[in-house]
């Protein structure tokens, strides 16, 4: 085909094509032209600037091929910006990005098309991906764009994409499929706000008002975002002016912005504003909407108070009731209990100081007193409401005057979206069956509270003269039941005391030949009495779980320290010599990733322990919780396991005794209310004397799953069985799974061998827990998987020392040992793993001990 062109296009056409080639020499490949293709595979195109990438990628962990074509950033692959055919995945793993026939098109292998820029024509066309993550599809002759990326977004908003117009954001289905989900960010016309809707039919979030005088409805991101404020505009400071051609922008609340951010739709229904600051290694969440629970649109429906801070999260205004009787966070709201406008009575108002989160669309009328909003309420039966605003409080802005007047919004349709505790006071209509709530206060009328004072001191004086007489007679039983026994009682006490003293001589009779132990315990008795009374009688309200030791509850002190509570039962097949045990570590070992010992009791059978008071309570109420380990972030997770680390390096080698713990779990590392972790529970502890590091027991007591093998097989300890269980602890904190699971797609009955069969497929990031798609640093998450397998190898000897691991886990090692099989992982013959992969005999006649009680807890 002949082409017609002149002389300057021919000079502009060899201009393009030598920058082209220059760029070829000199940078990555960032464009494909006619003709050219991206495979399927290692191929990628890459921005100039190397800020973003575009190729072909898949997310689902199923065996099942989808493959998309979409754009990432570079510094993390995992992030997608953008998915050309996210609702029509490539079935096969041939599948090519072309420039052809005058349009971007994604082919199978089979040649059939999976996504078109639709754009036809038969001049020389490239398709460009820009350092802003924009791919633009440009005529080479005339450089004119025919087609871009950020014209058709998916779920995540650019800096430089346009905001107005029909352009929306759609979540994906999940964090492993960027199908089209449930839920659109986008504007609405009809409200002048940004709206989130579920199923595309329901409101789930609106902002506030946008109208201001400068917006435009192309206002450019990210300056557009910081309009998506939830408050009333009371002030239009100018903070930032941006030049866009002939059109100018006016933001307020203006911050700096990071090099890299992004507005994302969330899968679960958030809108977020993520940024990644100069000298950060990661993602940084820096807003979202809803916030709350209570800034989900209509969540208490019309009438509907909502609070955060109170059991129920919604409730009625006075004068209302909940329109279902079934739970009210439904949303029906309430209806009134009387109706209002009804002839011959005169209506009155009730008023709640709270913020309606109702647009200012309302109609207003400007008035100097309070009262005269009321009367003009009253005019209308349509009207229901109404909101004051007096100068002295700045007033509200009305956005079409650009002015803060004195006057009143008015409602005429049932208020929604109402919130305790906000900045205006909104003035409801009731019935006049209410007239003994006053306008302004809600308290009775003068006439009728004097009448009510009178009737309840009546009641008062009477039932105190009933109540005293009554007192009387009963003291004077009980003084003579007390005068009876008295003797008895000062017998049973004597009885008690001494058996008191006598318990505390044999907890403190400890071997006089270690000069450790001569020193005593250095901590304080507490006596029985003091305990009840703060545990309110060992109340099952003040319960906070059931370790091995017995129940553990919460007490509170006279000056208010609230403490722990652990209560020996009789059930937990532990007597005085763990409790001494306990009580004797804990006094003297002092570091921060151990839990402080307050004080002990004896008293009869009672054996007590008062701690330290850990809000947050132990790690694996969060890990095995699926919904509280989404507030545990990849950082979080990383701080407790070093913080494990240190407190367990401190028991094996810095201590004064050389302990080792036997009992090491996530039940058993507390969380304070800094997230900082404590290592708990050292009732099966045992110290290992000089520089010995292992010992033998005939009493093996431990958790199943997190005991080593030669102690559980043959009752060797050692500080190394301690790192087989810190090793588990690791991949549980990891992948967010218990180790005694059963992984039935890897025909494996634990989580070390799910594990294992993941590293030995070279796909060891799998076992990540996936709520950590967004905060996880990778190579720190290889890293831990790699060490928690090198502490979990089936021979002792093979596995580092904490020492090491504290190393291994702070420094920056490029290279880590390769692990082995780890102990106690089902085999394909399923035959299970005592040990290791070692070709080492039964090692029970290498001890000769004998195992005469396996106990688990």
């Amino acid at each position: 085909m002949i082409y017609s062109v002149t002389n300057t296009q021919i000079i502009s056409l060899y201009t393009l094509i030598l920058l082209c080639c220059c760029c070829y020499c000199f940078s990555s490949k960032d464009n494909i032209t006619t003709g050219e293709t991206v495979n399927d595979g290692p191929n990628y195109l890459e921005s100039l600037g190397k800020k973003f990438r575009m190729g072909f990628f898949a997310h689902e962990k199923t065996s099942e091929v989808r493959r998309y074509v979409g754009i990432w950033y570079t510094m993390d692959p995992k992030t997608v910006v953008w998915v050309a055919n996210r609702d029509k995945p490539v079935r096969d793993s041939n599948g090519i990005f072309t420039v052809e026939e005058g349009c971007a098109k994604l082919l199978d292998g089979n040649q059939a098309e999976y996504f078109s820029t639709d754009t036809e024509g038969d001049s020389l066309r490239a398709l460009k991906l820009l350092d802003n993550g924009n791919a633009v599809l440009i005529d080479v002759v005339s450089g004119s764009i025919l087609w871009q990326s950020f014209r058709t977004p998916t779920d995540t908003f650019l800096p430089g994409m346009l905001m107005g117009g029909n352009l929306k954001l759609t979540s994906w289905k999940n964090p492993e499929d960027p199908g089209s989900g449930s839920f659109e960010f986008q504007p609405d016309p009809a409200t002048n706000r940004y709206v989130i809707l579920e199923e595309s039919s329901t409101y789930r979030w609106k902002s506030g008002n946008m109208s201001m005088k400068s917006y435009d409805e192309n206002q450019i991101f990210p300056q557009a975002f910081l309009l998506l404020s939830n408050t009333i505009i009371e002030t239009r400071k100018i903070l930032k002016n941006l030049n866009n051609g002939s059109k100018t922008y006016y933001y307020q609340n203006y911050s700096v912005i990071e090099p890299y951010s992004r507005l994302v739709m969330n899968h679960t229904g958030y809108i977020q504003y993520f940024s990644w600051p100069q000298g950060k290694s990661q993602w940084v969440l820096d807003w979202q909407e809803p916030k709350d629970n209570c800034s989900v649109f209509k969540v208490c429906g019309s009438f509907g108070i909502c609070s955060e801070t109170k059991d129920s999260l919604c409730s009625c205004l006075p004068g209302f009731e909940a329109t279902s009787t079934d739970d009210h966070r439904t949303g029906a709201g309430c209806k009134r209990t009387s109706n209002i406008c009804v002839p011959g009575t005169n209506d009155t108002f009730l008023t709640k100081t709270m913020i309606s989160m109702d647009d200012t669309t309302l109609p207003f009328y400007k008035s100097d007193n309070e009262s005269a909003c009321m009367m003009k309420c009253l005019e209308k039966c349509q009207c229901l409401a109404y909101s004051y605003i007096s100068q002295n409080t700045g007033g509200i802005v009305d956005e079409s005057r650009n002015v803060a007047e004195k006057g009143c919004w008015f409602w005429n349709s049932e208020p929604d979206n109402l919130r305790e505790n906000g900045a205006h006071n909104i003035s409801f209509r009731v019935s006049s069956s209410l007239k003994a709530i006053t306008p302004s206060s809600g308290e009775p009328e003068p006439e009728e509270k004097s009448s009510s004072i009178r009737r309840v001191l009546a009641i008062v004086i009477v039932v105190s003269v009933v109540v005293l007489l009554s007192l009387c007679g009963i003291i004077y039983i009980f003084y003579k039941r007390l005068m009876n026994r008295r003797e008895s009682n000062q017998h049973n006490t004597e009885f008690q005391s001494n058996d008191t003293q006598r318990r505390i001589k044999e907890l403190l009779d400890l071997d006089h030949s270690n000069e450790d132990e001569r020193e005593g315990i250095d901590v304080p008795y507490f006596e029985l009495e003091s305990i009840i009374a703060a545990t309110d009688g060992f109340s099952e309200k003040n319960m906070l779980g059931q370790g091995g030791f017995g129940p553990v509850y919460k007490g509170k002190l006279p000056g208010g320290q609230e403490i722990a509570v652990k209560r020996l039962s009789s059930l937990s097949g532990q007597g005085l010599q763990e409790f001494k045990n306990e009580v004797m570590l804990i006094a003297k070992l002092q570091h921060r990733n151990l839990v402080r010992l307050l004080g002990y009791c004896i008293r009869g059978e009672e054996q007590i322990l008062l701690y330290e008071y850990m809000p947050n309570r132990s790690l694996d109420t969060f890990i095995f919780d699926r919904t509280l380990c989404t507030s545990l972030d990849w950082k979080m997770r990383f701080d407790i396991i070093m913080g494990i680390a240190r407190g367990l390096n401190y028991l094996h080698y810095d201590s004064r005794l050389r302990v080792i713990h036997r009992d090491l779990k996530t039940s058993n590392i507390l969380l304070d209310e800094d997230m900082n972790p404590k290592i708990s529970d050292f009732g099966l502890a045992k110290i290992v004397k000089g520089k010995d590091l292992e010992a033998i027991t005939n009493r093996v007591i431990g958790t199943f799953g997190y005991m080593s093998p030669e102690y559980a097989l043959d009752g060797l300890f050692s500080v190394k069985s301690d790192v087989f269980s810190f090793g588990v602890v690791m991949l549980e904190i990891v992948s967010g799974r218990k180790n005694t699971g059963f992984y039935q797609s890897q025909r494996t009955l634990s989580l070390l061998g799910h594990a294992w069969n993941l590293w030995i497929e070279n796909k060891p990031l799998e076992l990540m827990d996936e709520i950590l798609t967004e905060s996880c640093n990778s190579s720190e998450v290889l890293k831990c998987i790699n060490i928690g397998l090198l502490c979990v190898q089936g021979e002792p000897d093979d596995r580092p020392t904490m020492t090491k691991v504290v190393l291994m886990l702070g420094g920056d090692i490029v290279t880590l040992p390769t692990p082995k099989e780890p102990a106690f992982i089902a085999r394909n013959d399923n035959a299970v793993s005592s040990s290791s992969g070692s070709s080492k005999t039964d090692t029970r006649s290498k001890n000769m001990v004998t195992i005469t009680k396996l106990d688990g807890r």
